[in-house]
């Protein structure tokens, strides 16, 4: 035998001398060699995946989470437990900015604080389900200007994904809508705008005397991000174009139509953050009709239609505004991995076939392609089908996300010119 084959096979031996000490070692000292005995040792009770989730599709997701509980989810043989939290996306987009869930510093890691200091990340949210993925970048635009790291991403598994979609629809009184339609022919923000500022009220539309003066329903932007988004679909469809910029919101001539369009609003103050269910309750108080979300619409449909002998219609305008409620995991060392992958698990439960029909039951179409809005009789794109419901909306002049500057502008001029 030479000298090289002699060295191979000492370096052969030497090799599985180390192998054998380093598994002895993790054998007395309850290791494995690949580290899991130390996440079996750190691995918690029970896994808390908490998400704040707007409110037209907080109902869903909540009983949603209720049905995923009850089926006693596992991971890594860890039970998982799903909290909801409905906040409107406005004032969720407020908080983030506003650091009040409690972002660590950059320069700050989670084994470096107090033992006070993490139990207070325990309330930190794992799921942010806003209305629209625009609130989602607004926000991580945020963080990662004060953290050099995004905390939201826009690709690979935990990225925002739509659990549902809506729309913003107009919903009128039949009885007013006919009087609209042979007015002005179709129902847009010109014709809403023009009814609102007819000095002698419905007769001079051609409607009823003792209807008043035509009333405008739209949510308060301070309550509901719905609000903020009728307006700049009002302000798309007043440009022809889809994408609105602070120039446009701030122009003399479009403000003064604004500013008579909105007067038409019965009052913003004594609103609540449900709109469509005041809508409801209340009837003509309210308002004669609105550019609303669809889900909301179709969720108090019935409520409408018992008190009221006046059917609701739909009608869809021609510059859409959607609402694509992305699931949105937080990135950041806040939350553990465990936590994100459990929020996967209860994303896949979302988008499963039977939760994405269950959404039908709720007014809002599904994100899965495998799921049509006809799907199940309980939908209630079918039940209300004679109201005007589009089952393929049948436009694609989609209004374009407004950046923070158009927001902030677009609630600045409210303040001065509304509620003020």
């Amino acid at each position: 035998m030479n000298r090289t084959r002699w060295i191979f096979i000492g370096i052969l031996v030497v090799v599985f001398l180390i192998v054998g000490v380093s598994l002895a070692v993790n054998m007395l000292t309850g290791g494995s060699g690949d580290g899991t005995a130390e996440l079996t040792l750190d691995r918690p009770e029970a896994i808390t995946v908490r998400v704040i989730t707007a409110l037209p599709i907080a109902q869903w997701v909540s009983d949603s989470a209720k049905a995923f509980n009850a089926s006693s989810p596992m991971l890594d043989g860890v039970p998982i437990e799903v909290e909801i939290m409905a906040m409107d996306g406005l004032t969720a987009l407020g908080q983030w900015d506003a650091n009040k869930f409690g972002a660590l510093e950059a320069d700050v890691r989670p084994e470096d604080l107090t033992a006070e200091q993490q139990a207070a990340l325990d309330d930190f949210p794992t799921v942010w389900i806003p209305d629209s993925r625009y609130l989602v970048e607004l926000a991580n635009a945020s963080y990662k200007e004060r953290l050099g790291r995004d905390v939201f991403l826009t690709d690979g598994e935990y990225r925002a994904r739509p659990v549902a979609i809506s729309l913003f629809t107009w919903g009128i009184y039949d009885s007013r809508a006919r009087v609209l339609s042979d007015k002005f022919g179709t129902i847009t923000w010109a014709s809403i705008h023009d009814a609102a500022i007819a000095k002698g009220g419905w007769p001079e539309l051609g409607g009823d005397p003792s209807w008043g003066y035509f009333k405008l329903v739209v949510p308060n932007p301070n309550k509901n991000v719905g609000g903020l988004a009728a307006m700049i679909a009002a302000a798309g469809e007043y440009y022809g174009r889809t994408d609105i910029g602070v120039g446009d919101l701030t122009d003399p001539q479009f403000q003064s139509w604004l500013n008579e369009l909105m007067g038409s609003v019965t009052d913003f103050s004594s609103a609540s953050s449900q709109t469509a269910e005041d809508f409801a309750l209340f009837g003509y108080s309210v308002g004669d009709g609105g550019q609303l979300l669809e889900s909301d619409l179709l969720q108090n449909m019935q409520g409408i239609l018992t008190r009221w002998d006046d059917p609701l219609m739909l009608y869809y305008p021609q510059y859409v505004t959607w609402f694509d409620f992305p699931f949105t995991v937080w990135v950041g060392p806040e939350t553990s991995a465990l936590e994100k992958n459990a929020a996967l698990e209860f994303q896949r439960f979302l988008l499963d076939e039977a939760q994405q029909k269950d959404a039908l039951a709720h007014g809002l179409r599904p994100a899965n392609p495998n799921v049509a809005v006809d799907a199940t009789d309980d939908s209630l794109f079918v039940k209300w089908g004679d109201q005007g419901v589009e089952f393929v909306v049948p436009r694609a002049d989609a209004m374009r996300s407004p950046d923070r500057e158009v927001l902030l502008s677009l609630l600045r001029w409210f303040e001065l010119n509304v509620t003020n």
